[in-house]
């Protein structure tokens, strides 16, 4: 047996807040094929006001986010004037001094926000000379963004009651794992994301109108020359920075299985955390504490 079949049999067997229900074993991919945008709708991009910008310069970089947005199948129009059933994405942005960070938050026809994002820095001045070129730059950076979101609202949407459809899914912070070795940081928080919509949340980066964040923190040590210790602290808390509880997950592995890609390793360790980030959001639902 390989070390990196050993290491990932080893962390199927991780514990995570006792006996978890794992209904999406034997079914990797997250956002599957079959999960497609538009969610019926149609996608509004008004010139952004608050973006930093001229009138004029609005006006391209919402036509820029439109095209971007139809080259990947999403029903997007620039428009001063959307329509009574169209959804929105507000785009405002923000001055750090040295960039411009723009970001991008989806409303509902009745203006509830659904998901926020921020798109990746911009340099001042290239922001303020805004040349068609770098509008439809910065436009391409932001549609990963921005079609991501959407898928995720859709699966949230899915998932969820009709009750919590009317005021829109749960919204959960994630923040980047840290301390993996390997690719573990970012393939962790990856499969994470896909588990976590697939249960019903809206996942985003930004603080802005979730609820609960999630984190993870991954320490791995030596124990002999031949084996580490991983151990896996998924940490939950809510608005206010009140902690609702963490998955701890811990096991031996041969030495060196981690340091280059995750893989399946990731896709079992995340799904487990998953199914105990939702039972604690639950259980402090059921208590009040939320």
């Amino acid at each position: 047996m390989s070390s990196r079949r050993a290491a990932l049999l080893a962390l199927l067997a991780l514990p995570a807040c006792g006996d978890l229900p794992q209904p999406h074993r034997g079914r990797p991919g997250g956002l599957a094929s079959g999960l497609r945008i538009p969610l019926a709708v149609r996608l509004a991009i008004p010139p952004p006001t608050e973006a930093l910008m001229t009138d004029d310069a609005a006006r391209r970089y919402a036509e820029a986010l439109s095209e971007a947005l139809q080259a990947a199948d999403v029903p997007a129009t620039a428009t001063s004037t959307p329509l009574p059933l169209d959804w929105r994405l507000i785009v405002t942005a923000q001055n750090t001094g040295a960039t411009v960070i723009p970001r991008y938050v989806i409303t509902n026809a009745d203006g509830q926000e659904q998901g926020a994002v921020a798109g990746p820095p911009v340099p001042i001045r290239a922001w303020a000379e805004a040349t068609t070129p770098t509008l439809q730059a910065v436009a391409q950076q932001a549609n990963p963004r921005v079609t991501q979101m959407l898928l995720s609202i859709q699966a949230a949407r899915a998932s969820a009651d009709p009750a919590a459809i009317r005021s829109g899914p749960p919204r959960l912070r994630l923040i980047p794992v840290r301390g993996a070795p390997g690719d573990g940081n970012t393939s962790l928080t990856a499969r994470l994301r896909e588990f976590l919509t697939n249960r019903g949340y809206v996942v985003q980066e930004l603080a802005d109108g979730a609820s609960f964040a999630v984190t993870a923190e991954v320490s791995v040590m030596a124990v002999s020359t031949t084996v580490q210790r991983v151990e896996i602290q998924w940490i939950v808390s809510r608005r206010d920075g009140y902690e609702l509880g963490r998955v701890l997950q811990l096991n031996e592995v041969p030495m060196g299985a981690l340091s280059r890609a995750w893989g399946d390793i990731a896709y079992a360790a995340a799904e487990e955390a998953a199914a105990g980030v939702q039972q604690i959001i639950r259980n402090a639902s059921s208590t009040g504490a939320s």
